[in-house]
């Protein structure tokens, strides 16, 4: 009895503290006292709804705490409520107010979208509308000027999910939305947001409100069959809890899926009973998150009084965030109020002469847009944290991640625009944005898993189907046999064995079989006709399939497996050139050189005359010694141990000359070898060749599209050998003159025939080889990284050994595998030189061993002394004067001597000529002429 009475008595005090409470509230309300300025504001609730319980009671507790708080303040909100249910109920509440009520300002309407209507009204009447649940707005800032939301825009958490989504690595996410309105703007939040983070949706599956169990049913098991696990719900409270109560019954609520939730359904788990919130179980979910604080821990103690003693049939258990969103727009209305001061009649409507009225009977309002600057303007802490409006918007805050346990929640992160992902909240240090989950505490996923699911799965129904395509040439990439009685398809082939190995180095296991394209053996097939057959017949294709922008836009494709290119190959045509040895110089440097050398040589005569040397000339004859003319510049050069001149003089000039000779020899040895290399590599495409390209590859719309040849000059081939005897044939007689093609392909094609062909020209840009997938497939990142460490690792050089012959390696430059016969100099390369040189050997044995010969030789011989004696004489003629005239005190006979010895070395009889060329056949009669000579001279001297 005693224990009755004691709750009898607390609930006594409770029901005395909540009256005091409302009666504060309807004081305020109802107080048309002189004292204060009253500004009426609209209020358009459904008040029979949960959501419109909770704002009234949160209005109402709003209104009561903040004027307790500023009993001083000179006005006070006067709220003018509407209950209306739907849109068009609202609109209509929303038009009387201001046609009748004459508010400045409107509270509402309660709905999670902007009501068009109502926006572009209060824009007419200069009326500011203010909703604290709409979270994106379709029309532009200039229309709705007067339209004020205190709610983040829904952009922010769309944000925050894609970044969610990318910092646990999955590639796709299936969205189950409601179909509304609201369900259709955030669908467009997100569309953006994960496409900027290049994260695919496989999926949209909408859900109407009045949709039935057995429909929702059937459309979880449609998703239960696809590959992609993780799950993003966006709906209201009630259809958000059938659908999870659904799922755990289709057996989705275990390992392997991941389940998101937003803030639409996050924000009212506290109302959810039992059953709902068991089958939530694992469920990660995001909602603005709100800071404790000590006014927060008091408003919260007053709700719950306050809840015991209104039970309304629409109340809710608990309050969520909007509560203290429209607490928060209530204490900054009242703010704007105080601060635009007390309401006197010039203050309420403007005054437009005539038309004072529209045609709808509305007053402009002139305290409306006083309001909207004061409130755009307005800035204090809440219950809700910072409110500040930017634009129209409330500042947006941080987003909370929780996790769902049993029936309870954990907090796992929070997410801010500016840092990302974070374990804590924290304001020190410069802002880092992250992505990374690693910063999150641990989860607990469906399943009572603690693994990360990945996100996607092979599907249950059946294997992945590996499409390959059959092909009549080049099978060394793939080939394909199929068994005519079980109808089984085996694959073999470089590409083959890529797959296979990359299979082994896959984290997971794949069940697959081969389905083959092209079974008909149609020569007008294409590899994009087989890409085209994603997903629809193939779950992936493998085999030389060329990664190529074009295909990009419908297929994904690995990294790629071969080398990169496309390159042109012709026949190996050696060119009609046998004096190419003489382009390194042109005609006037080769002359230059000739007339150098000659004047060279008089040069280092005429300095060598004046060495004294009686045994040297005792020895050397004078046709020997004018010989010296011709040959001394050269023979130095090949013969440099020879003492061959003793002046200093001439020592000095032949160092010059040799410089100059060096550099000379030099350049003409490095432009001989760059001339040809480049008449190896020297290739001028024409417009009438014909050029080949292998069938069903995308080379024809390459040749097209960006090398522009027309289409009429392109012939597809299969094979090795139908490039062959293409190319044999010729443009003439119906083949072709030139190939393009893929490096790989041209490798194998030049190192069977490498003598008879050559690479050209450069190589074009291509990706090489890769498997293609559909577009953001789960499979494409696995493979890439698979593909990556084979042919990185060792086994790829093995690979190739078995497919392409012990020669192959895809490391070696296309340019190893051309014959050295294209890069050999020939015989016929310097036929010129032999030819001249044969030449001169040749002339040397007619004017040596003929009678002829050896007349042509005499009479040349002696009519090359007798120029030379005559240009001699005329260059020492002056320098003999000088030297007679300072040797006057010498003898006659020894100036005698000496001019005679000087002028002997130009000056001979002309009889005996002949006799003394000193030539092979004739060694006798010159040793006698030498000797009678040497007599001669020896008198003189005496």
């Amino acid at each position: 009895m005693s224990i009755t009475k004691f709750c009898f008595s607390i609930l006594f005090l409770l029901f005395i503290n909540a009256n005091y409470s409302f009666a504060a509230a309807i004081n305020v309300k109802n107080n048309e006292t002189s004292q204060y300025s009253l500004v009426h504001i609209g209020l358009v609730l459904d008040l029979d709804s949960p959501m419109g319980s909770m704002v009234d009671l949160s209005i109402n507790m709003a209104l009561s705490d903040f004027y307790v708080e500023h009993p001083n303040y000179r006005t006070r909100l006067h709220l003018r409520t509407k209950d209306a249910e739907g849109l068009l109920n609202t609109n209509i509440a929303v038009l009387e107010l201001m046609k009748q009520g004459e508010v400045h300002g409107v509270l509402g309407p309660q709905g999670p979208t902007e009501d068009k209507f109502v926006a572009e009204l209060g824009g007419k009447v200069h009326v500011p509308v203010i909703s604290f649940t709409a979270r994106s707005s379709t029309l532009p800032s200039a229309q709705n000027r007067y339209f004020l939301r205190t709610t983040p825009d829904d952009s922010y958490q769309a944000q925050a999910l894609a970044a969610i989504c990318q910092g646990y690595e999955w590639p796709q996410v299936v969205i189950l939305y409601e179909n509304t309105d609201y369900g259709y703007q955030f669908l467009s939040h997100l569309n953006k947001a994960f496409q900027e983070v290049e994260i695919g949706i496989a999926y949209m599956g909408a859900f109407s409100i009045s949709s039935d169990d057995n429909q929702i049913l059937k459309e979880l098991n449609k998703l239960k069959e696809k590959q992609t696990r993780v799950f993003l719900v966006h709906m209201n409270s009630s259809l958000g809890y059938r659908l999870f109560v659904l799922a755990k019954k289709a057996g989705m609520m275990t390992e392997g899926y991941a389940w998101i939730i937003t803030d639409y359904l996050s924000n009212f788990l506290n109302s959810m009973d039992f059953v709902a919130r068991d089958s939530m179980e694992g469920v990660l979910g995001i909602r603005p998150y709100v800071s404790w604080s000590e006014k927060l821990d008091r408003f919260q103690e007053r709700w719950q009084r306050n809840m015991v003693v209104k039970k309304s049939a629409g109340s809710i258990k608990d309050f969520n965030v909007y509560a203290l969103w429209v607490y928060d727009t209530v204490c900054s209305l009242a703010i704007a109020a105080e601060k635009i001061g007390p309401v006197n009649s010039s203050l309420l409507y403007v005054n437009t002469g005539n038309n004072v009225k529209d045609n709808t009977n509305l007053k402009i309002s002139a305290y409306g847009p006083k309001l909207l600057s004061e409130l755009s303007n307005t800035k204090f802490r809440g219950l809700s944290g910072d409110f500040l409006l930017i634009n129209g918007q409330l500042k947006p805050s941080a987003f909370e991640i929780f996790n769902v346990i049993g029936t309870g929640e954990k907090t796992v992160g929070f997410w801010t625009p500016d840092r990302g992902i974070s374990r804590e909240l924290s304001s020190t240090g410069k802002p880092t944005y992250s992505t990374s989950t690693k910063n999150l505490k641990n989860v607990m996923w469906p399943g009572d898993s603690v693994m990360r699911p990945k996100g996607w799965v092979i599907p249950a129904t059946g294997k992945l189907r590996v499409g390959v395509p059959v092909k009549h040439g080049f099978t060394e990439f793939v080939n394909v046999t199929i068994d005519p009685i079980t109808n089984h398809t085996n694959a073999t082939g470089f590409s083959i064995d890529i797959f296979m190995a990359t299979l082994q180095l896959l984290p997971f296991p794949i069940n697959y079989e081969f389905n083959y394209y092209n079974d008909s053996n149609d020569i007008n097939w294409s590899y994009d006709g087989m890409l085209h057959g994603l997903p629809q017949m193939f779950d992936m294709v493998v085999g030389d399939t060329t990664i190529w922008a074009p295909r990009a836009d419908y297929v994904d494709f690995t990294l790629p497996y071969s080398e990169p290119g496309v390159v042109l190959v012709v026949k190996n045509k050696k060119p009609f050139d046998m004096w190419i040895f003489i382009k390194p110089l042109r005609w006037d440097l080769w002359l230059a050189i000739i007339l150098a050398c000659i004047l060279m040589g008089i040069v280092l005569r005429i300095l060598e005359h004046r060495v004294r040397n009686a045994n040297e000339e005792s020895i050397r004859p004078r046709k020997e010694r004018l010989r010296m003319i011709y040959w001394s510049p050269i023979t130095v050069l090949a013969f440099p141990e020879r003492n061959m001149v003793a002046n200093s003089w001439s020592i000095f000039v032949l160092v010059f000359w040799l410089f100059m000779a060096f550099i000379l020899m030099q350049s003409y040895t490095a432009n001989l070898s760059a001339i040809l290399t480049v008449d190896q590599l020297k290739f001028a495409f024409s417009e009438d060749y014909c050029v080949g390209y292998q069938e069903g590859s995308f080379m024809k719309e390459f040749l097209k599209e960006q090398l522009h040849i027309s289409e009429s000059r392109l012939k597809s081939y299969s094979s090795v050998e139908d490039y062959h005897d293409a190319m044999s044939k010729g443009s003439k007689r119906g083949g072709i003159d030139a190939i393009f093609d893929e490096i790989p392909y041209m490798k194998i094609f030049l190192e069977k025939y490498d003598s008879e062909y050559k690479m050209v020209g450069p190589t074009y840009r291509t990706d090489g080889f890769g498997f293609a997938f559909p577009v953001r497939s789960p499979l494409t990142s696995y493979f890439s990284k698979a593909i990556l460490a084979v042919t990185q690792g060792s086994n790829m050089t093995s690979i190739e050994r078995r497919n392409f012959g012990p020669g192959y390696s895809s490391q070696d430059p296309l340019s190893s595998t051309v014959s050295q016969q294209t890069s050999s100099l020939t015989f016929y390369d310097f036929g010129g030189l032999f030819i001249i040189v044969g030449s001169v050997t040749l002339f040397a044995l007619f004017c040596s061993e003929t009678s002829v010969g050896r007349k042509f030789s005499a009479l040349t011989a002696l009519y090359s002394q007798m120029f030379f004696g005559f240009i001699s004489s005329k260059l020492l003629s002056r320098k003999d004067d000088r030297e007679e005239s300072r040797h006057e005190s010498i003898q006659d006979a020894g100036a005698t001597s000496s001019e005679s010895r000087d002028a002997s070395i130009f000056e001979e009889p002309l009889s005996g000529g002949e006799e003394e060329i000193c030539e092979p056949g004739q060694h006798n009669e010159s040793a006698s002429a030498e000797v009678e000579l040497t007599t001669i001279n020896e008198e003189r001297n005496s």
